[in-house]
């Protein structure tokens, strides 16, 4: 379970610092990948597993799924976490989600995103001002 948020800065050769408190669950490798709403998306090997599975499910024959297997997949490296608790983020990947130099690491349930923090502030005002509206809408799935 990922929870938390983490202010950190991204260096000249593309390395951010995971929170050590995410790094206990994510082991030495993690998958990362283009994520929804603009951030990257950090799996454990055994969680980029099942997505993959999700992804093969999909039917081959939608033009929409093969998009979205070709993007995920395309896009996504394993990346290991060095002794500083580092990991080397592709230059593709950090130009999919604009980030510059500050970043916000948050826990996202059963992932670990990485955002621009000009990108994530924004997304969290939202979130908090519509947050008990969107809990009302998803009240059926919630309970």
């Amino acid at each position: 379970m990922f929870i938390g948020e983490y202010a950190h800065n991204i260096d000249k050769k593309g390395r951010i610092i995971i929170p050590a408190k995410f790094r206990e669950e994510l082991g030495e490798h993690v998958i990362v990948t283009r994520g929804l709403d603009g951030c990257l998306a950090l799996y454990t090997t055994k969680q980029w597993e099942i997505i993959y599975e999700q992804l093969m499910k999909l039917p081959s024959t939608k033009k929409d799924a093969r998009v979205f297997v070709r993007m995920m997949t395309s896009k996504a490296a394993e990346c290991d976490i060095d002794n500083q608790g580092r990991i080397l983020l592709p230059a593709s990947l950090i130009k999919i989600a604009s980030i510059q130099k500050e970043c916000c690491i948050i826990g996202a349930a059963n992932h670990v995103e990485i955002w621009a923090k000009e990108s994530w502030e924004p997304m969290e005002e939202e979130g908090s001002e519509s947050f008990e509206e969107i809990a009302e809408n998803l009240t059926e799935f919630l309970m």
